[in-house]
């Protein structure tokens, strides 16, 4: 997944004056405000705490010779401190090395429950219903410039964590991320009722969308940043407080972008992250009996753990995004040198580690030999490496465990009878890298067929005719994104309503947009995140009936 359009805008803000404490104050008229200069205020310091050497921050460099100092304990209450009652540590590693990078404090159960703790502190006192809907967009707004002001240090330690290109996470991941803060932030101010009619004389019912509470957001080690980006922001907007738990692999921008938490000036509890194993963290969060929300990004697997921790407990509210093994049709009226790169884009993106990569390409038999050679091309074109080279466009896998698991796969391919046109290969030297792969020949029962690889591993079928395109299509249990290349438009309309998927893109190929919902059906996950649907996973609708003109007689 990722954002093409990206443009540095100024944004037009109420500015406030200012005051001694956190609770919000009235919002300053327009007119006043356009006679005023925004406010300049010192940024506030970085919390460490001074409690355990376990939480001291420490210092990376990059390949590019930048220095990055990264926290390393868990921020709870806007401090970095270490755990109440664990020794534990997570160990962070470079893909493209193999190398350790550094250790950071790894949370427990109890830690947990502090900052869930923490942020019900703050939903009762200086955030939820206690801050107006303008102070929270002038935050957020707050923390989008200073992510974009510290892009190119974000990007850097993203690939130095996560493995891929500074490029890519600069201009794509972290744009998105900072347009998808300016998205949320505009809609702060407007999360609205509706006041109906019971009668005209006697009685009124207003409902309001109210913050649901502590929210637990547990995210993915594919995209950290973004994925932190996408729980954060509409959270934030609705009024909700936080408790964040980054992937194991890849914790370490989490904890940066906290730092910009508290200079951006969010009230302390709004916003903590725990980083923890998925068996601690993650299950402590799910089964927590004062989390209103859990919202997840990651496999089915976990989403149906976290949904049967999030029953047995208090019934929180859940959304899932979940797995995905999404097809891709090619008719023969298509552009195919488009529609190849299309293709290319959905498996070749990210290094193939998405949730709606286009693992699945099937090509009405006409045009099929053509379309492979022109693909096989497009993959080949692919510059897999040196993350910090900006003609790098693909890095190496996030991890042994995940880089081990596609190679796993890609024997699968070639054991079952696949014809492997591309790649297929292992690297000799250092580094989690994984070439683009790409089979032929497969059939609906092989294993790279059926599940998800999560890596640039794509199998290309066959079909001859619409139906059959379609029922190949929606033979999955997944339901995330599908695509399809066509220049029939009454093609286009037909076949897109008969895919079953969350997303279906026609003529292109994973590109998201933060005004445009995303999410799955079937096995892929509930609950929508981006648009306008994303607040609905954030608020409590509640209906007031007002009666101001009945007499009620008694006994009835």
């Amino acid at each position: 997944m990722f954002n093409l359009i990206w443009t540095r805008e100024l944004q037009n803000g109420i500015h406030y004056l200012p005051r001694s404490n956190w609770l919000p104050s009235t919002p300053l008229s327009s007119a006043f405000c356009h006679r005023i200069k925004p406010l300049h205020l010192p940024a506030l310091p970085r919390t460490y705490s001074t409690h355990s050497t376990m939480a001291a921050p420490v210092t990376l460099t990059s390949l590019s010779g930048k220095k990055i100092t990264v926290p390393t304990g868990l921020f709870i209450n806007n401090e970095f401190v270490p755990s109440s009652d664990s020794q534990e540590t997570i160990n962070c590693v470079n893909p493209a090395t193999e190398e350790p990078l550094c250790s950071i404090v790894a949370g427990s159960a109890k830690d947990i429950d502090l900052a869930v703790q923490a942020a019900r502190n703050a939903f009762k006192t200086t955030w939820g219903k206690n801050v107006t809907g303008f102070e929270r967009s002038r935050l957020m707004n707050k923390l989008a410039d200073l992510m974009e002001r510290d892009a190119q240090e974000l990007a850097e330690l993203e690939c130095l964590n996560n493995g891929k290109p500074v490029r890519i996470a600069r201009d794509f991941d972290i744009g998105d991320s900072v347009q998808c803060l300016r998205y949320y932030a505009g809609w702060a101010d407007k999360i609205v009722g509706q006041a109906i009619d019971i009668d005209q004389k006697t009685k009124i019912a207003i409902t309001k969308h109210e913050p649901i509470g502590v929210c637990g957001q547990i995210i993915p080690w594919n995209y950290p940043i973004m994925m932190w980006a996408w729980k954060v922001a509409p959270a934030l907007a609705c009024g909700c407080t936080i408790v964040m738990k980054p992937s194991e692999f890849t914790p370490l921008t989490a904890l940066k972008l906290s730092e910009l938490i508290v200079e951006a000036g969010f009230p302390p509890g709004v916003v903590n992250t725990v980083p923890s194993f998925g068996s601690v963290g993650g299950a402590a969060l799910s089964s927590h009996l004062d989390v209103d929300k859990v919202a997840f990004t990651g496999s089915t697997v976990t989403g149906r753990r976290i949904m049967e921790s999030a029953a047995k407990s208090n019934l929180k509210k859940v959304s899932l995004e979940l797995g995905g093994k999404s097809p891709n049709l090619v008719f023969e009226s298509a552009d195919l040198d488009q529609a190849a790169s299309w293709a290319a884009l959905g498996i070749l993106y990210n290094t193939g580690q998405d949730c709606t990569a286009g693992s699945r390409v099937y090509v009405q038999d006409t045009v099929y030999d053509k379309f492979i050679e022109i693909l096989v091309e497009k993959a080949k074109a692919t510059v897999v490496g040196n993350g910090f080279d900006e003609k790098t466009g693909a890095g190496p896998i996030v991890s042994k465990v995940q880089y081990e698991k596609i190679w796993t796969y890609i024997d699968y391919g070639k054991s079952e009878g696949a014809k492997c046109v591309l790649g297929g290969e292992k690297r000799s030297g250092k580094g989690y890298y994984v070439d683009p792969t790409i089979f032929t020949d497969v059939t609906p029962s092989m294993k790279i067929v059926k599940d998800e690889i999560f890596g640039p591993v794509l199998s290309v079928g066959k079909f001859s005719t619409e139906e059959e395109a379609i029922k190949l299509a929606n033979d999955t249990p997944y339901g995330l994104g599908a695509g399809l290349h066509s220049n029939d438009a009454n093609q286009c309309m037909r076949v897109s309503n008969a895919l079953e998927a969350g997303t279906v893109w026609v003529n292109q190929y994973n590109l998201l947009y933060n005004n445009v919902p995303f999410g799955g059906k079937k096995q892929s996950g509930i609950g929508r995140e981006l648009g306008s649907y994303a607040l609905e996973e954030y608020t409590s609708v509640k209906a007031i009936q007002w009666n101001y003109g009945e007499k009620l007689d008694w006994p009835i």
